[in-house]
């Protein structure tokens, strides 16, 4: 269980500390962008199983639309409504509607699941709430600002709910593998018709593979990894780590200063990342997960 919480926080912390490197691609276009990063994450994914001696686990049937559907909304579309959120509200706006994903989660995965939902999980959940919210320090919206960062924070918690059958079926990492490689052929496609292809500057193939190989093949693996261990709802509360990563990334480069607000704010997000996994090594992995190898290199 720590191996799973360690990884878990790790996949969250890389996601938010990699703000800065998304920026450097806001003139690039973004669906060929993200077909980019995500064939380079997948192809790592899978190079990492063979080379562990193994094989990538063909999904069945009833595992192909939770897999689509993750690639869809999880990846794709919440890359799309973050982007198109900021233009109609600000980003602390945003991120604080983001920061509901783990109430949302808590409260969510144990319902879909038939089973009343963890105390400590809600609870947990709910201070790490108010820790984003603090340390995003809200904002004003306009127009379609309120329903695309709502559909931002969904993509977000999309991310995890489709996940849990197939993770528990496949693996994470195979699962991790098979979206990747989803969402770089939808997106491909996608952007042939829509933004179009170019070249990148280096500073943007710089940034694309940051993305490709931390973001995706690392952090997603570590993430599932995590997921398929503590489950949607524990895992959830790592996901307030993001925004605390993403404060600390801004601040040791000089672009923002930190602020009492601020700090308390990440001290919630700690706290509430604590009670929310407390206890969570009395909890049973579920019977029908795999045990599998945390890769050390392997979005």
């Amino acid at each position: 269980m720590r191996t799973a919480i360690t990884s878990g926080a790790l996949g969250s912390v890389i996601v938010g500390a990699s703000v800065p490197v998304t920026g450097l691609l806001q003139d690039y276009p973004l669906l060929t962008g993200q077909a980019l990063r995500y064939a380079l994450g997948g192809v790592i994914l899978l190079g990492w199983t063979l080379a562990r001696g193994g094989r990538l686990v063909v999904p069945s049937a009833r595992d192909w639309p939770a897999l689509a559907a993750l690639a869809a909304t999880g990846m794709l579309g919440f890359n799309a409504c973050v982007l198109y959120s900021q233009r109609y509200a600000e980003p602390g706006f945003v991120a604080a509607v983001l920061g509901a994903s783990p109430l949302v989660l808590a409260l969510g995965a144990p319902l879909l699941a038939g089973r009343r939902p963890a105390l400590g999980a809600v609870v947990g959940a709910g201070v790490v709430v108010a820790g984003v919210v603090l340390l995003s320090g809200g904002g004003a919206w306009h127009g379609p600002g309120l329903a695309l960062a709502v559909l931002t924070m969904l993509g977000e918690v999309s991310f995890t709910l489709f996940a849990v059958g197939v993770v528990r079926r496949l693996g994470g990492v195979a699962v991790a593998t098979w979206c990747c490689l989803l969402a770089a052929v939808a997106g491909g496609a996608l952007g042939t018709f829509v933004g179009g292809w170019q070249v990148p500057t280096p500073r943007e193939g710089v940034s694309l593979v940051v993305l490709g190989v931390l973001v995706t093949a690392v952090a997603f693996g570590l993430w599932y990894f995590a997921v398929g261990r503590l489950g949607a709802d524990r895992a959830g509360v790592l996901i307030g780590l993001m925004p605390v990563a993403g404060l600390a990334a801004s601040v040791a480069l000089g672009a923002q200063e930190p602020t009492a607000a601020a700090v308390l704010g990440a001290a919630a997000v700690a706290l509430g990342c604590a009670v929310g996994l407390r206890r969570v090594s009395a909890r049973p992995a579920p019977s029908a997960a795999r045990p599998e190898p945390r890769p050390a290199a392997p979005r």
